[in-house]
């Protein structure tokens, strides 16, 4: 692939501030968050739900994790998977896991069955972090490895004093556990916190160390981790911070609703505020209602977030109720950002939302639009600091296009991760000449701006979590009354878009709608599931017999129902 003409216009349009080059210092991330713990120790780092965990006190719990880490036999580029919701653990196992010299599996706490034992089967890691209303799930696994060690958590234990018994009488009403487990692989936290001994200290070499494990379905739909080095991870960091134009370590609020175990919540809602040491104000799952009590209480400056979250706020019939006007800054991601949604929410809080972009594989950010200059409407922004883009033909995908035309997007930059793990040829696909090929149809107008047009696969954005077509269809194929089966995304008004199934039963077959939906919620992640299951005679096929899905798409849209189709609504959230 050649390099092509680069002069970088985009830097032209740098709102003031945001420098061209930033310095990517040979520190590993476990460095550059300990400045912020000896500069402000007893500054507040989190916030949950009423507990306080100071820089002090975070960065000692971190360290005595590490050395149970150490004791319990973890080596050097050892795996550990976090399987957790937001909560103060994540970040303190996190680091305790880089401290220890080991690397970070990221594991969504939606995942259950399939999803999470083939993406564990992959990682192998020598121990795991979750909470007890997880250990059931992990628990239900058929290991074909080694079982790792396993340290629970009781969930009232992040809770203040006052508020634990009711945390527990809550979970008691729901059937849900309130103890820890017994076992020889299965660790208290709460004992594991209490380590004796020096936190460790492993040095790393930053550009090829692997610091996290990013799973993603990449272009393929099968689940593959990126291997995001302390350098890549470092520099977006830095990149966000210089783009939000923090230049020194202010007294930043940054609001995480999104999710740490999707790497645009790990970045921009963990990582960069701890480097800036800001105070994180967490929330263990996204719910519009507990967002704006949290904003009227805690003032965040800063609230990254996805559409759907700005537009709820937009919407909900309180808003006036409460004071939003703390906020300065949101980076809006995951999904595309209407501008009349930004506009309206800027209008109610007073700061400014600009749409963002970036991939599992980019630490995530590769781009965004300006905090204080030009946002272009249906653009995803200008390249970060130290990253270049570029077009490239969708045919041969060597030639670089011009200005305004459409094809593959390649971005390159310190951010970029090292390549897929143990997959080679998948890397090789992807990879060229220290360029990333995204699989995604954009252009680049004549000032630098990026522009998305259209997906190079058929990937479902539910919410900001990506779902592959294929993935649901192989559970549906599962069922003894399926013949055949497609998935597609359909439009969504809260997430954006939603998973749609279209079945064809086999002869005889009395399978429910319901049935099938509840039947792909059991196997996998409940947002993954269908909302809606059609039932056809037939589906529509290529010369090649391919299933035309944009074809299924457009039908969906548009309301069509051809003959022996049945529409079937799914019961409660398919979050």
């Amino acid at each position: 692939m050649t390099d092509g003409p680069s002069d970088k216009v985009w830097l032209g349009h740098y709102p003031p501030g945001v420098p061209a080059t930033i310095e990517i210092p040979d520190r590993s991330l476990v460095e550059l968050v300990q400045e912020s713990v000896l500069q402000q120790p007893d500054r507040v780092a989190f916030i949950y739900y009423g507990a306080k965990w100071t820089y002090r006190r975070f960065w000692e719990a971190s360290g005595h994790l590490a050395q149970s880490l150490v004791n319990e036999g973890l080596q050097r580029g050892d795996r550990v998977a976090l399987y957790l919701p937001n909560c103060p653990v994540y970040p303190i196992a996190y680091f305790a896991t880089l401290r220890a010299g080991g690397t970070v599996v990221q594991v969504s706490p939606l995942y259950l069955g399939q999803d999470l034992d083939r993406l564990l089967e992959d990682a192998q890691p020598k121990a795991i972090f979750c909470l007890n209303l997880q250990w059931p799930n992990l628990e239900k696994l058929n290991w074909k490895f080694s079982v790792p060690l396993t340290y629970v958590v009781g969930l009232n234990e992040l809770y203040p004093f006052p508020a634990r018994w009711f945390v527990n009488r809550v979970l008691r009403r729901r059937g849900l556990p309130t103890g820890i487990p017994e076992g020889p692989q299965i660790r208290r936290w709460k004992s594991a916190l209490a380590t004796p001994g020096a936190p460790p200290t492993v040095r790393v070499n930053s550009a090829t160390e692997v610091a996290v494990l990013q799973y993603t379905g990449g272009t393929t739909g099968v689940p593959k981790a990126a291997m995001l080095s302390h350098r890549n991870l470092v520099a977006n960091a830095l990149q966000c911070r210089a783009w939000f134009n923090i230049a020194t370590k202010e007294r930043e609020v940054v609001l995480a609703s999104i999710p740490y175990f999707h790497v645009y919540g790990m970045t921009v809602a963990m990582t960069y505020p701890l480097m800036v040491g800001a105070t994180i104000v967490l929330e263990t799952r996204p719910d519009v209602d507990e967002i704006l009590k949290l904003i009227n209480k805690y003032h965040p400056t800063q609230f990254p977030g996805v559409p759907a979250l700005y537009n709820g706020i937009n919407h909900h019939p309180k808003r006036d109720q409460y004071d939003l006007r703390s906020i300065r800054i949101c980076l809006s991601g995951s999904a595309p950002l209407p501008l009349e949604v930004a506009k309206k929410f800027e209008a109610e809080t007073g700061g400014r939302v600009v749409e963002g972009y970036g991939l599992s594989e980019t630490s995530p950010v590769t781009h965004a639009n300006p905090i204080e200059g030009e946002r272009r409407a249906g653009s995803v922004g200008l390249p970060m600091p130290e990253t270049d883009q570029r077009i490239v033909d969708l045919e041969t995908g060597t030639k670089v296009m011009p200005p305004m035309e459409t094809g593959e997007l390649c971005v390159r930059g310190p951010q970029v991760m090292l390549g897929y793990y143990h997959q080679p040829k998948e890397t090789a696909a992807v990879l060229q000449d220290g360029w990333f090929k995204t699989g995604d149809i954009a252009y680049i107008d004549a000032e630098g701006y990026c522009f998305i047009v259209d997906r190079k696969k058929d990937l479902i954005n539910v919410g900001g979590l990506k779902v592959y077509p294929r993935e649901v269809e192989e559970v549906l194929f599962q069922n003894p009354g399926v013949a055949d089966a497609a998935v597609v995304g359909v439009p969504d008004a809260e997430l954006g878009e939603v998973v749609r199934a279209f079945v064809v039963k086999k002869p005889g077959a009395t399978v429910t709608g319901e049935e099938l939906i509840q039947f792909v919620r059991d196997r996998v992640a409940h947002y993954k599931a269908p909302r809606v299951v059609e039932f056809r005679n037939a589906l529509p096929r290529s010369g090649v017999q391919k299933v035309l899905r944009r074809e299924l798409r457009a039908e969906a849209i548009a309301g069509v129902s051809r003959s022996g189709a049945a529409a079937v609504p799914a019961t409660g959230p398919a979050r």
